[in-house]
């Protein structure tokens, strides 16, 4: 139950951060060149971002960690 738990909260954090970044009009690769985040692993819920990471994204993207996180995280 916990590991479909955690997959879930994966895809919810990959479609979000895909969704802002579509929203600025940015490939991954340009996000990627102008961050150093691997956005595409990230994107596919391959990869359990750090609070850290996720504050950078947020920044690069634009949106406060509040307006990230509010929608898509109803869980």
């Amino acid at each position: 139950m916990v590991k479909k738990e955690e997959e879930n909260s994966l895809i919810s954090l990959a479609t979000r951060i895909k969704e802002l970044r579509s929203a600025k009009g940015v490939t991954q690769e340009e996000a990627y060149n102008d961050t150093g985040i691997h956005f595409g692993r990230i994107e596919q819920g391959k990869r359990d971002a750090s609070f850290t990471t996720i504050k950078k994204i947020s920044t690069y993207l634009g949106v406060t960690l509040e307006e990230f996180f509010r929608k898509g995280f109803d869980q």
